[in-house]
């Protein structure tokens, strides 16, 4: 029988595993959307087939499955480590006092080197194809990188503002007061939807273990470029994070890392 997952699943609390466990559980999930996120890019957005036929799935068909690996993995491995996936993710939850600072670190690491073992596996499929090119590897650009050719600035906006968001929705998924269980489907096809938006412009980022992961295979000027892609998702989460209190009228300063507080009635 299907039991629908509590949102305390989705948060690191002290009742929450061993770190080494979590770090794990973590690892499991970064490597999957990585795996199957860039993956469906790299292999399947414009596949042709023998008859010269496209069967590619496309720019919708690649948001579906960024979506969907953050989805299937937060029902997975949620309830170990939080369902992080990303070291923004991961940093916004602290600052809003749903994550302990002390870990932090730690999880940001893991998730580096799992998406980067990620997409290292997708590198040694991808180049068993006749015609394989490691060009671009599905990562993350501005100004000539971009796929709409969009500039510096109009590329950090995207990327703190639509982060930014991604961690309302993830605050406000998982809050206590939220319906219970439905927190993986709000932040699967929010990741959707980000990249609906986002990938003519930086072929969307959010996550800077993400981007870091396919621009160490991608190789030359994806990888100068990778300093944007730490900061804006970073400075969007953070901001997310400070004032989610203020938008929802939690008394931030009652809040402990459960997530627990009393709700402003003023």
């Amino acid at each position: 029988m299907f039991h629908l997952i509590p949102t305390e699943a989705f948060l690191a609390t002290p009742a929450t595993p061993k770190l080494a466990h979590r770090l794990g559980a973590e690892a499991l999930g970064t490597f999957w959307l990585v795996f199957g996120g860039a993956g469906s890019a790299v292999l399947a957005a414009k596949f042709v087939g023998d008859d010269m036929i496209s069967v590619g799935i496309g720019h919708l068909g690649v948001s579906l499955a960024f979506g969907l690996t953050v989805l299937t993995m937060a029902y997975a491995v949620g309830h170990v480590s939080g369902g992080h996936f990303n070291p923004a993710v991961t940093i916004g939850l602290a600052a809003a006092k749903r994550f302990e600072w002390k870990d932090v670190l730690p999880y940001i690491l893991t998730q580096v080197v799992a998406g980067t073992a990620g997409a290292g596996v997708l590198w040694l499929i991808a180049s068993g194809a006749p015609d394989f090119e490691a060009c671009g590897f599905a990562s993350n650009g501005y100004d000539a990188l971009s796929p709409g050719g969009f500039s510096l600035i109009a590329v950090l906006i995207a990327e703190v503002v639509l982060t930014a968001f991604f961690l309302y929705i993830i605050l406000g998924a998982t809050d206590r007061r939220a319906p219970v269980g439905f927190a993986p489907i709000a932040i699967g096809f929010s990741l959707a939807l980000i990249h609906l938006i986002s990938i003519p412009v930086s072929n969307t980022s959010v996550n800077p273990a993400r981007s870091t992961a396919t621009a160490i295979f991608a190789g030359g000027d994806y990888v100068g470029q990778l300093w944007l892609f730490w900061l804006a998702p970073i400075v969007g989460a953070a901001i997310a994070g400070i004032t989610y209190s203020i938008v929802t009228g939690v008394n931030r300063e009652a809040l402990d890392v459960s997530g627990e507080a009393e709700v402003d009635a003023k």
